[in-house]
């Protein structure tokens, strides 16, 4: 749209209406620059959003090589915008007009068009990194489906929804690390989609008084019923017996996926190894806050402290230390055999 056609007063489309009322919304830096920058700044945008939220970010830490860090500041920042893009903005017609404005971004990246920070910084890590289109697209389809959905018949659905919402982080992880080679590739996928759908579930468990605040119920209905829990359970804050033994219960399966997704730990390079032993180890922290709280997270949001998370870096860097010095010794006694 034209700044003549602004002037005299015609109104946008409706479409750009709703993405110009959307970004009002959203911290000024997010809107698309008239110059695109250069990759080093836009590296460094991405940087300082990554680092500004890094409670949220352990896979970009310290363990993995230097040179990594600028392509996990890029995947962060496409993920934490896409994120807020759908949740930061209260009407979902606006968050829904944003979100397809990205897909199309998202596209131009993809042909070598980019202008917005985040896809500058992106297209250098998918062209050195060979990643294809779809993880980052299926982000999207999860944060527009959050506009129009807020509850679950099933436990498949559920896992249905975190098939776009957290299984393809996991995916850019490995591609960004050189771990999704055509060897073992769909086994390393399927072990870690178990991983970040246990961790995207150990958060639904966790803030299940927060996100029905938000009008959402990430619990399954047709579990819901069998426990005999409903939302009037959730909206009282009173964590009932049967509302405590509906929690045991997915607390339980929560637990069963992040064991089945172990064995990926021993299956990619020691920095990787050590993120991922963080990612369940953390999840699987969560899960005893909330059963430590007798499962009632309706009254607090259970969390894990600084102490507790300092515990488990120590416990990540000495199950590592201790496995390599086993690697390390075996080695030795072959050659020594030898």
């Amino acid at each position: 749209m034209s700044s003549e056609t602004l002037k005299a007063g015609n109104p946008l489309p409706a479409s750009e209406n709703l993405v110009a009322r959307g970004w009002s919304a959203l911290p000024a830096s997010y809107r698309i620059p008239k110059v695109a920058p250069s990759l080093q700044e836009a590296r460094a945008w991405c940087r300082q959003l990554a680092e500004s939220h890094y409670e949220n970010f352990h896979v970009a830490s310290w363990f993995l090589p230097r040179a990594l860090r600028p392509h996990f500041h890029a995947i962060y920042a496409y993920c934490r915008v896409s994120d807020d893009l759908g949740d930061e903005v209260n009407d979902p017609a606006e968050a829904l007009a944003l979100l397809d404005m990205w897909g199309r971004e998202l596209d131009a990246c993809y042909e070598g068009r980019t202008r917005h920070p985040v896809f500058v910084a992106l297209g250098e890590t998918i062209r050195a990194c060979s990643i294809p289109k779809e993880p980052f697209a299926d982000l999207l389809v999860a944060f527009r489906q959050d506009q129009t959905v807020t509850r679950f018949a099933s436990m498949q659905e559920v896992l249905a929804y975190c098939r776009y919402s957290a299984n393809p982080v996991g995916r850019l992880v490995l591609y960004a690390c050189g771990e999704a080679g055509e060897a073992d590739r769909e086994e390393r996928f399927r072990l870690s989609d178990l991983t970040c759908s246990a961790l995207q579930l150990a958060n639904f468990w966790q803030d299940v008084r927060v996100d029905f605040a938000k009008g959402r119920v990430y619990l399954p209905q047709d579990e819901m019923r069998r426990f005999g829990v409903t939302d009037e359970t959730i909206a009282a804050g009173v964590a009932t017996p049967a509302f405590r033994e509906l929690l045991r219960h997915e607390v339980d399966f929560a637990r069963s996926m992040f064991e089945g997704g172990v064995p990926l730990i021993d299956m990619v390079g020691r920095e990787l190894a050590l993120d991922l032993d963080l990612f369940s180890r953390g999840g699987l922290e969560i899960l005893r806050a909330i059963e430590r709280r007798d499962y009632d997270v309706l009254r607090a949001r259970p969390a894990i402290g600084k102490g507790a998370k300092a515990r488990l870096v120590l416990r990540a860097l000495g199950a590592r230390l201790l496995s390599s010095l086993a690697l390390g010794a075996k080695r030795q006694r072959k050659g020594t055999v030898a």
